[in-house]
């Protein structure tokens, strides 16, 4: 079965490097509350998740998917076999529109606002993975590897530091929301990932 990650991540990149050098393209399809709420452009809870505010935005986001994406699908094709794509596909993009409402709601009056990417549902991929393999280790970045669960800690950490800082086009909030929601999503798929979670945490807690 083929990989979803690598379309999502080849897709993203595309109409992101478009839209760094077509700004009509980054106001049509970005983020802004202001937009969904009083003039019903609903589409922009899910597009704004193919855009990006610069390279690095863009590339740390697809380096992440990369590093996560293939161990959660594989993951969840091992629980739910030839259904696990469509759970990969709404784990995804359910994080994007999720993790996106408290900024909805927060900013729906603020014509100024604007937020691109795919940090939910990059958040959500990661988190789900820690559900999956808590202490599994992860080469992220080329740096030293560490556990799925201290780079999500480490991830929360910046999320918040950046956010509030809120000056850079990116809504950090949707680190949190997306990642709670991927955690959420695979425990609440199967009794049996929770239970597996529970135990590798029992394993290695005193």
């Amino acid at each position: 079965m083929q990989s979803l990650t690598l379309p999502i991540i080849i897709v993203t990149c595309i109409v992101s490097i478009i839209a760094f050098n077509r700004p009509e393209i980054m106001a049509r399809y970005q983020f802004n509350a202001y937009m969904i709420y009083h003039r019903k452009q609903w589409y922009r809870f899910i597009t704004h998740a193919f855009l990006h505010a610069d390279w690095l935005h863009l590339i740390i986001n697809m380096l992440v998917l990369f590093s996560f994406g293939s161990f959660v699908e594989g993951n969840l094709r091992d629980y739910f076999g030839s259904i696990s794509p469509v759970l990969y596909l709404l784990m995804y993009f359910g994080a994007v529109i999720v993790s996106s409402i408290s900024t909805f709601i927060k900013h729906k009056n603020d014509h100024w606002y604007n937020a691109v990417g795919a940090s939910g549902a990059v958040s959500a991929v990661m988190f789900a993975s820690v559900v999956f393999g808590p202490f599994m280790k992860i080469l992220l970045y080329g740096i030293i590897p560490l556990p799925a669960i201290i780079w999500a800690v480490l991830y929360v950490a910046y999320s918040m530091y950046a956010g509030k800082k809120a000056n850079d086009n990116i809504n950090h909030d949707a680190h949190l929301w997306g990642g709670l929601y991927g955690m959420l999503f695979v425990l609440i798929a199967s009794p049996q990932i929770a239970m597996n979670f529970i135990d590798q945490l029992k394993d290695v807690l005193p």
